[in-house]
């Protein structure tokens, strides 16, 4: 267990910030990080050529270790939704195959695979949200010979709902599947090996559970795929790029290994040093620990309330980091205003409350959210 990190977060005592899962707050550290990497800019006769790559190999070999591979088996994006295009791009798919992809899958997820089947006549494979929430069964039900490509996340992100994507990894490979993943709903605080899963792609974007800044993120490419084609052609992403004296000299040839897929401006001298400094805290905190730290704290949330009439899901079918609450009645669409005023912060996410707290989350936190539930659950409304 990891004590409370609220130290290293400008969170204020009154707040129960509990929405990791929609925008992580950015640690004081990272915050530095990136203030001392954009005043750079001020002084650009200081930024040598050699800066243009130093910090995009930093991020590399840091996201790896998160992501259990080789470094050069990482590219930097700008979104999840780059990567997952970048995936839909290089896979194979033709008419009369399908891409399987989950009930209330994200869009970013999703709108990529819809817009390819319809190019090529294939058709999207929709896992229904399964009764008894096992998604991973009812993956594994869904892979059948027609599925060319599953693309999934790791965590659901309406329920929580955990996959097991090493028996998915190992199904897909036996019926000749691809396999396109968005970890952004977990990457950082849910353990996961690129070397256990094998996939041919996958992405996560680093301002949730990476607790990094906005519009970056980093995209793992097998190395089977780097030969492929990136979503653009720019001039870092080529072979000698380093020597700018020898621009002028066009190349066919890419960089080694996944940076041909990399975007546009990846030095982005302000953001990678942020997110590098957040992907390093967390490697120092573990991400195990992580896991096991967010999950007894919605462990303790489960049960409280259970004893107001809302249920969730139990662990491993969810992730521990993730909570979706649910009961019969329905949930307003007010809630999180209403909560909001309490200063209790979290989500609603399809038909449930998406609670998802960090190592910056004290156990009175979630003692104020069951409190406001409490009240509203028995028609009083929050004031």
């Amino acid at each position: 267990m990891i004590p409370c990190q609220r130290h290293l977060f400008d969170i204020p005592a009154d707040v129960a910030y509990l929405n990791c899962a929609y925008m992580s707050p950015l640690m004081k550290p990272v915050l530095e990080a990136g203030n001392a990497a954009l005043a750079r800019k001020a002084h650009p006769w200081e930024l040598t050529p050699d800066r243009f790559f130093t910090g995009s190999d930093e991020f590399r070999a840091t996201a790896a270790q998160l992501l259990d591979c080789a470094a050069d088996c990482v590219a930097i994006v700008p979104s999840a939704s780059y990567g997952i295009a970048t995936a839909a791009r290089n896979l194979p798919l033709k008419k009369g195959q399908s891409v399987l992809v989950l009930a209330e899958q994200f869009p970013s997820n999703y709108y990529s695979w819809q817009r390819r089947a319809e190019e090529t006549g294939a058709a999207l494979k929709v896992v229904a949200w399964p009764e008894d929430n096992d998604w991973t069964a009812a993956v594994l039900d869904s892979l059948t010979a027609d599925v060319a490509i599953a693309a999934l996340p790791h965590v659901q992100w309406t329920s929580g709902g955990r996959l097991d994507l090493v028996r998915i990894g190992e199904a897909c490979r036996k019926i000749g599947a691809a396999l396109a993943l968005d970890l952004t709903q977990s990457l950082g605080a849910l353990p996961f090996s690129v070397r256990e899963v094998q996939p041919d792609f996958a992405v996560a974007a680093s301002y949730k559970w990476l607790l990094g800044p906005y519009s970056v993120g980093l995209l793992y490419v097998a190395p089977k795929w780097h030969g492929g084609l990136p979503l653009e052609e720019n001039w870092i992403q080529r072979a000698g790029a380093s020597d700018f004296s020898s621009l002028i000299l066009y190349t066919e040839n890419y960089d080694v290994g996944a940076r041909r897929f990399d975007m546009g401006e990846r030095s982005n001298f302000a953001l990678l040093p942020a997110a590098v400094r957040a992907m390093k805290q967390l490697l120092e905190w573990d991400v195990a620990q992580i896991s096991e730290t967010t999950g007894a704290l919605n462990r303790q949330l489960a049960d409280a309330a259970a004893e107001i009439g809302f249920s969730a899901p139990a662990e491993p079918l969810r992730a521990s980091h993730y909570l979706a609450l649910r009961r019969n009645e329905a949930i307003p669409k007010e809630l999180p205003e209403m909560l909001a005023r309490e200063k209790v912060f979290v989500s609603v996410r399809g038909s449930s409350i998406r609670v998802t707290p960090h190592v910056y989350n004290t156990v009175e936190d979630g003692a104020r959210l069951i409190a406001c539930l409490r009240r509203i659950a028995v028609g009083i409304s929050v004031p």
